[in-house]
């Protein structure tokens, strides 16, 4: 029997039936079936060489906690060992580590964008970049995904009517949602045209594009004018997020950006962890062939069924459209042993819920043909992009 809710509480019981009535309300489901669906792109987050390098430092007395802000006593030698390496490792001066993806943009976007600033997002960067956005002192406009004319008429537009300040542009080099990559090089030629600087969220490349997985900004690390994101919870199989940058902006958010501040360091265990993942990127550079060679499969696969996908990564979207049909579909596929999970607005625009189907090293061949055969069936015959 359901509680009867009190006034305390009314108003969020009816926005949560709101939202059940319109097939949006989620839920904690616990990962069961062939993984279809993490962004453990590697398999580096059970890798026994991750596995044996935190251990290794439990047994020589890394702490599992910091104990404080990095200003504080919470600046550990893995933390500086990591940042230092890190920076090596992607071609930049300088490294910041962060808890996380959503913490790192949103504490750039609060901290080094000043007043009197334009920011000028792509329409389909992560939520963690619009609320930084939103909570920032720069004004903003929104550009059309990966058009690069609009951004630059953005550019003008602004400049036009008054604006003298600084220019940001705020992209995602792969996206998360649609698996499709950004214009890297002409939003760079942009970015220099207009004294801008270019932010650039690696979330899902880092690990797996690029040389050596270093993302697909490595051939421009090290401008002056360019600050990437390396998130280490996806392909790096660990967590936090690695921001380099110039010294001087590596500085400046040490001196003044508060979330990094006024939070406990992450774990030093981590720093561990992302360092061994940045080692085995390097020394076993065959995990990177076998997830493009597992790419380029599934995607002949999506065209022999007669199928198409708009993505030419390892985010392969499978668009429904309408909620309902997008979670009964999920489940369908779910009951048939694959991990495959829905996505709906908010996290998608209105009118294109999905299947967000993840290609990981957790999966081989065989699972992919299984995987589509039961889409195949389920769908009978309905395409990757309607």
């Amino acid at each position: 029997m359901r509680p009867i809710h009190t006034a305390k509480v009314a108003h969020y019981a009816a926005a949560l039936q709101a939202l059940s009535e319109d097939n949006r309300l989620r839920g904690l489901k616990a990962s069961a079936g062939v993984d279809f669906t993490s962004n453990d792109y590697l398999a580096l987050a059970s890798a026994p060489r991750m596995k044996k390098a935190v251990s290794a430092a439990l047994h020589t007395g890394t702490p599992i906690g910091a104990g404080g802000s990095r200003l504080l006593r919470g600046n550990c030698e893995e933390h500086e060992r990591l940042e230092a390496e890190a920076a090596q490792f992607f071609g930049a001066e300088t490294a910041l580590f962060f808890g996380g993806g959503y913490v790192a943009n949103f504490a750039i976007l609060t901290t080094l964008p000043q007043r009197g600033d334009l920011l000028v997002l792509d329409s389909l960067v992560h939520a963690s970049i619009h609320e930084g956005a939103r909570a920032g002192r720069a004004d903003f406009r929104i550009s059309a995904h990966n058009d690069p004319e609009s951004v630059e008429s953005t550019i003008r537009d602004w400049r036009a009517n008054g604006g003298t300040g600084r220019i940001w542009i705020v992209i995602e080099s792969l996206y998360s949602m649609d698996g499709d990559f950004a214009p890297v090089k002409e939003l760079v030629a942009i970015a220099d045209r207009h004294d801008a600087f270019l932010m650039v969220d690696e979330a899902h490349a880092t690990g797996v594009y690029g040389e050596g997985g270093r993302g697909l900004t490595a051939p421009y690390e090290g401008r002056e004018n360019l600050l990437v994101v390396h998130t280490c919870g996806k392909a790096l199989g660990a967590a936090g997020a690695l921001v380099t940058a110039s010294g001087v902006l590596r500085d400046f958010m040490v001196n003044r950006c508060r979330p990094f501040i006024f939070a406990t360091a992450p774990s030093p265990l981590m720093a561990v962890a992302v360092r061994e993942a940045l080692l085995i990127l390097q020394e076993e550079p065959e995990r990177q062939q076998r997830l493009a060679n597992l790419v380029a499969f599934v995607h002949r696969e999506i065209g022999v069924r007669g199928l198409r996908s708009p993505s030419d990564s390892q985010i392969v979207p499978y668009i429904v459209g309408d909620n309902g049909r997008a979670m009964r579909l999920a489940s369908a596929l779910q009951a048939c042993g694959f991990d495959i999970r829905g996505i709906r607005p908010p996290t998608v625009p209105a009118g294109t819920a999905r299947l967000r189907i993840s290609l990981t090293l957790n999966v081989g061949e065989d699972d992919v043909r299984a995987m589509l055969d039961a889409l195949s069936e389920e769908t009978r015959g309905e395409t990757f992009d309607e």
